[in-house]
Formats: C-alpha cells, structure tokens, sequence
C-alpha cells in the first residue's frame, strides 16, 4: 500500500487488490487461513475484476482524484501476471513475476513492472507549474513474505531500469489476517517506506532548471524514510466465482518529503471498492 503516484499508484496498489481474493473459498479453520495466503503451485488459477480508487491527485497533495481500478491476476504454476496474490501483497508493484521459493510459511519472488501511465502531470496543480512531468518507468523488484498463523511479515525492494531517475524503494510492512468466516476475510497492518535520494529528488525536489521555470527556490530532498502508513482490507466471496472487496490506506510522508515545498499535505489516504470474478 503504498507510494501514492496517481496512474503509478494504481500499479502499486494492485498486490493489495489481488490479494483480496486468493483462488479458493476460506474456511473457517487451519485450512482457511492458509487458503488465504496461499496460491496452487500448478495450473491455472485466474481471477479479473474492476472497481475504483480514490488517490492523492499527485504525491504531497491535499486534493484527491477518483480513477478506474481494472484488475488481472493470473497464475500458472510459479508465474504470474498481476500482483502477488497473497494476503496483504508482498510484491513491488502489479507486473510479471515468479515464485523462487514457496513452503508453508515462505513466499519468495522477483517481479518487474512497466509504467503504462506518467506517474505525475505538470498539469495536475498550479503547484507544479514549470516542474515538467514525470514519466512512468520499468522496475525490477524483489520480494519476500512470512506467514506464522494469522501474522505475516512482508517485504519488498524496487528499482527503476527504465532510466527515469525514480531510484530504490523499499517496502516493510506487517499484516494481521483475520478469518471472519467461510466468506470474510479480514486484513490490517502498518507499513514503513524508504526511498533512495534519486526517487525523492525526482517527486519531491526542485532542481535549479526546475527552479528557473516555476520560479520556486531550489530544494534538495535526500534518501531516507519517505512515509509510515496502516491498510486495512475487507473482502467477502459470495460463491466460487463472484467476490467483493475493500481496502483503505493512510500514510504520514516523512523526512524531505513531508517538508517538501511541493508538498500540501503529509497526509494521503487511499481507498478503493472493487469486484471480481475468479475462474
């Protein structure tokens, strides 16, 4: 749940929307919990949905924007497309991947993504004028999960290899999965964020042509925790096939983010309502 870069942002959020609903019913027992964190290892499995997300209109913003959530989570054996589709996410972003390493308490991956949408439009505020627009761009990541029960630990690192100066993220979070019953799931964590200097720099600094065209003063924003947040997720499977979800979010930006004169508001929250249909 995580960095709230409008269209990017939507990619982001996809590992938490695909995990809301795994390939099988819970049930209301050991197995149930597992089901909900866990994938077959063979075969098909295939779930697509749609639904909507309300965002920051761009990182730092005090205005949200609403945009269309599609989703596709596909998974044949040790691939796939999508997010990763356990409980909570664990993956850097929506894209293709694969499962290095699976057991009972593991889930080990790598993934790379490639950004269909700028990640920020010059034209989405008055704040940003003459700082130009950013680009989206392709990741390579890594991640890893552990599960004991109803408690997981996650984490995941990313890097920009599309050569658009969106440098190293780093993603550590918690997830309590909570088995309601045969249908409801329920799930929610804290999550902590750093961001290399080349990422904040290019979301939250100024550089002097950037200064020289908006008239703002140039600001350096070097690497560090960049945001703590806490999601939280619902999701409800009303037969095989048919499912319904929500997740909620809200981050404090932090460190040269948060005092960014970009910034409006170290405040951004995310929420989403989706639906889906599982193969």
């Amino acid at each position: 749940m995580r960095r709230l870069l409008s269209n990017h942002l939507i990619l982001a959020l996809l590992p938490l929307a695909f995990a809301v609903f795994p390939g099988k019913a819970a049930a209301a027992d050991e197995n149930a919990e597992k089901s909900a964190t866990r994938k077959p290892n063979d075969g098909w499995d295939i779930t697509i949905g749609a639904g909507a997300v309300s965002l920051p209109e761009y990182p730092g913003s005090d205005e949200q924007k609403t945009r269309a959530l599609p989703m596709i989570n596909i998974r044949y054996g040790r691939f796939f497309l999508g997010g990763d589709g356990s409980a909570g996410g664990g993956g850097p972003g929506g894209g293709l991947g694969v499962y290095l390493y699976e057991d009972e308490h593991w889930r080990v991956g790598a993934m790379v993504s490639a950004g269909a949408f700028k990640a920020r439009k010059e034209a989405d505020d008055a704040r940003l004028r003459g700082l130009g627009d950013i680009d989206g761009t392709a990741r390579v990541g890594a991640f890893a999960r552990y599960t004991q029960g109803w408690l997981s630990a996650r984490l995941s690192v990313s890097s920009d290899v599309g050569d658009n100066r969106q440098g190293t993220l780093a993603e550590l979070g918690l997830n309590a999965n909570w088995v309601v019953s045969r249908q409801l799931v329920l799930s929610a964590g804290p999550s902590v964020t750093w961001a290399n200097g080349e990422y904040m720099q290019t979301f939250f600094g100024i550089d002097a042509l950037q200064s020289e065209r908006s008239g703002r003063p140039q600001y350096r924003a070097g690497g560090g925790v960049s945001s703590i947040g806490f999601g939280a997720s619902a999701r409800y499977r009303f037969d095989e096939h048919w499912g319904l979800g929500a997740f909620a979010s809200t981050s404090q930006l932090q460190g040269d983010a948060k005092d960014s004169p970009i910034t409006q508001d170290k405040t951004q929250n995310v929420v989403g309502v989706f639906a889906t249909y599982h193969f």
